[in-house]
């Protein structure tokens, strides 16, 4: 392919009127946009370790008093994207969230849209909607875009979760916002408890009849079940992979990322073809390996790293007895929406 121009070939006093005029020549900067064959990534391989962070997320928690601190998160931040920007991935912000015993995180909504991967303790609470929504280790809650939630936590250990949102893609639209509001009234999660069963759906719902997302909670009990069964199929299946959707439409369960749990027999080495969205990896239960291009990472309950797209990535479980249990998230709906979606 015939070398393009450079920038500084073109005189001095030309660039100056294009910067005059607020023109930028496109040729030189061509490639960088449109290069060959694959897409220039910022999103490197990185691996964030739980035992590491939560000693810093208990120490926040002497230091930023939650009155003061409002949502005490440190965030997971990928140097490919320069960690100021606070984010994992072009589309996907991670977060660990502290929340101590009698706190309380006020209502507030906001358009990114929101999960919540709960990593340890017993007694919080999520309200979203006016669903109480408890909060148990491996249980992910929804929290999407526009709708009113708040934290609160009834137990006497500290709670931690992973908060994982497409904050990135919403704030780079310049259409990120959030609203305080007031405390909500609340149904204790009943409506989330309509629609755990599989191929049964509610017919006469009064209340949240029109609601776009019915269920706010899966539970890891529930979902963890689904693998095991998935695991006794006749012929076995390679890819234990479970994907949470809407069950009203049956599409995923919010619009721009994708959340999935796989399940990795002992011994199971699972190579997962490079496709074009990057992807994050999160330990449930088990030990696992991950393999990303030439970086390899040991990752154990709680830990998590994230995948560039366009890049095949390995998992094997270390266990020869116990299978392992991983939470992942990728692009793949934004990249569907957006008719870039590539498996290669």
């Amino acid at each position: 392919m015939e070398e393009l121009g450079r920038l500084e070939d073109l005189p001095l006093e030309y660039r100056q009127e294009l910067l005059k005029q607020n023109l930028v020549p496109l040729w030189p900067s061509l490639r960088g946009v449109l290069p060959p064959k694959i897409p220039t990534r910022q999103t490197k391989p990185i691996f964030w370790e739980y035992a590491s962070i939560r000693p810093l997320l208990l120490e926040a928690g002497d230091l930023a008093p939650i009155e003061k601190a409002e949502r005490r998160v440190l965030v997971l931040a990928n140097p490919g994207h320069g960690i100021e920007k606070m984010q994992a991935s072009s589309a996907i912000y991670l977060g660990m969230q502290l929340l101590l015993p009698g706190e309380y995180a006020a209502s507030h909504r906001h358009t990114p849209n929101a999960v919540r991967m709960i990593v340890e303790g017993e007694g919080a609470y999520t309200t979203v909607d006016g669903d109480k929504l408890q909060m148990h280790r491996g249980d992910l809650i929804l929290t999407p875009t526009g709708l009113w939630h708040e934290h609160g936590h009834e137990g006497q250990e500290p709670v931690i979760w992973l908060d994982v949102l497409d904050l990135p893609i919403v704030y780079y639209m310049e259409t990120s916002y959030h609203e305080e509001g007031k405390s909500q009234n609340v149904s204790n999660g009943q409506l989330s408890k309509l629609y755990v069963h599989g191929g049964v759906l509610p017919t006469s719902l009064n209340p949240k009849s029109n609601s776009q997302y019915p269920m706010l909670r899966y539970a890891w009990a529930d979902v963890r079940a689904s693998l095991e069964v998935m695991a006794k199929q006749d012929p076995p299946v390679e890819a234990l992979q479970v994907t949470y959707v809407n069950p009203l439409t049956g599409q995923d369960a919010e619009n721009i990322l994708g959340f999935y749990a796989l399940m990795l027999r002992p011994d199971q080495t699972l190579t997962l073809p490079a496709r074009s969205p990057a992807s994050v990896y999160h330990v449930i239960e088990g030990e696992i390996s991950v393999h990303i291009a030439a970086e390899q990472f040991k990752l154990s309950i709680a830990d998590t790293c994230c995948a560039p797209g366009y890049t095949p990535v390995t998992l094997k479980n270390h266990s020869s007895t116990e299978p392992a249990y991983i939470f992942m998230v990728d692009e793949a709906p934004l990249h569907r929406k957006l008719g870039v979606y590539e498996i290669r």
